[in-house]
């Protein structure tokens, strides 16, 4: 094991490995570093801490010391000459006519080299300027193109999701990052969506790929001939997040269903004929497929719950609905075909009836008349005027000759 501490020079730039020597180092530290270029100021990202030797690079640079104040001043004097060198260097490209972009200077930390990073479409004879730049500036002139990627993460910015770059704010290296990534992932192939500011393909088009390829492992492809639950068809769509597919049965005219990659037994993978050969199993060699959680899903039934509870809670479901729908029903029958209540709904009786029924019966003893066997009740229409009909009872006197 091996002693490192992690040091980074730039804000979102590479990480190096230094040997600190025996000292303690705290995260966000300045620290200053021997480098093949001489000394440097960096800030620690990574404190003390023990690697696998195989992981680290030999020769292993030492840390010098701790950042001291004198050395905090020296490095706010380099940042106000790097301005001052960026105006004199745009000055003089303009002079010479160069087809060259300046994008950033970088000023060694004892001042005696100067960096200039800059981009362009081809390459660029600048040997005029390097001489010019000598002599204003007098130290050492290095002039370094490079890539666009490169220019996004010094100059830094805010991407299409809001945040910033990502290069400019925790990336070490760049990752290769191909069209490819985009079509595994089933993403819009228009260059404005899936391209960043630099113009290149966007780099988190890294960061799922490996989830997706393993995904597609364990997915059909598009367009194979499979067989489900249902059936067999051909997949219409993939959804490799959920590792679902739709598939088109043949023998049916319905939209396409949704199945899990696990109910699927491919046939034919990929586009190509239906396999002449091919005999459809039976319906139970098929149903055998089907996976009890998503059926679960689909239905809402809880795979823990007793078969005979849960018939008994679909039979109550089923019958809750129509059970109170009979009385509605059985109110709209009497209104409108001025039908009598039925005799086995007592509860349900104007409180009326019993006395109507007792006068019929008194007035057929008076007049010697059988009693009527079953005479049907009308129900009181409603006024013309469109108010509620009411009606009040009133005890009617004895006469001497009535019967008790």
């Amino acid at each position: 094991m091996t002693e490192i501490i992690s040091v980074r020079f730039r804000a979102g730039g590479k990480q190096y490995y230094f040997d600190p020597l025996g000292h303690k180092v705290a995260e966000g530290q300045a620290v200053i570093v021997e480098t093949g270029k001489g000394l440097e100021y960096g800030t620690c990202v990574k404190g003390n801490t023990a690697i696998e030797d195989e992981t680290v690079v030999q020769p292993l640079r030492p840390l010098v010391r701790l950042a001291t104040d004198q050395d905090e001043k020296q490095v706010r004097e380099n940042r106000r000459r790097e301005k001052e060198a960026m105006r004199i260097c745009q000055q003089l490209v303009e002079r010479h006519g160069l087809e060259m972009k300046l994008v950033d200077v970088e000023y060694s930390f004892d001042g005696s080299k100067i960096i200039f990073f800059f981009t362009s479409d081809g390459r660029v004879d600048f040997r005029a300027l390097v001489k010019d730049l000598a002599g204003i500036l007098r130290a050492r002139i290095e002039l370094r193109q490079i890539g666009v990627r490169d220019e996004a993460r010094m100059l830094g910015g805010f991407g299409i999701c809001g945040k910033p770059f990502c290069c400019a704010q925790f990336l070490g290296e760049f990752q290769p990052v191909s069209i490819k990534m985009a079509k595994t992932q089933n993403l819009s192939l228009n260059p404005t969506k899936i391209s960043g500011t630099c113009g290149r393909l966007m780099c988190c088009l890294k960061y799922e790929q490996d989830a997706y390829e393993d995904a597609v492992k364990r997915c059909p492809r598009q367009d194979s001939f499979v067989e489900c639950p249902d059936g067999a068809g051909t997949i219409a769509s993939v959804n490799l997040l959920k590792e679902q597919v739709k598939v088109k049965l043949e023998d049916s005219t319905e939209q396409p269903k949704s199945y899990l990659a696990s109910e699927i037994r491919v046939v034919r993978s990929g586009k190509g004929k239906r396999p002449e050969d091919y005999v459809a199993p039976p319906a139970s060699e098929l149903e055998k497929l089907r996976d009890p959680q998503a059926e679960a899903a689909r239905t809402g039934r809880r795979l823990d719950a007793p078969a005979d509870l849960s018939a008994a809670l679909d039979r109550y479901l089923g019958e809750q609905p129509q059970a109170a729908e009979e009385p509605k029903k059985a109110r709209v029958r009497s209104r409108h075909k001025n039908e009598a209540r039925p005799a086995q709904e007592p509860a349900q009786e104007k409180p009326g009836a019993g006395r109507s029924a007792a006068k019929a019966l008194r007035q057929a003893a008076d007049q010697k008349e059988p009693a009527p066997a079953a005479r049907e009740e009308k129900q009181p229409t409603a006024p013309s005027n469109g108010g509620h009909h009411r009606r009040h009872w009133r005890p009617r006197r004895r006469k001497p000759g009535d019967q008790a």
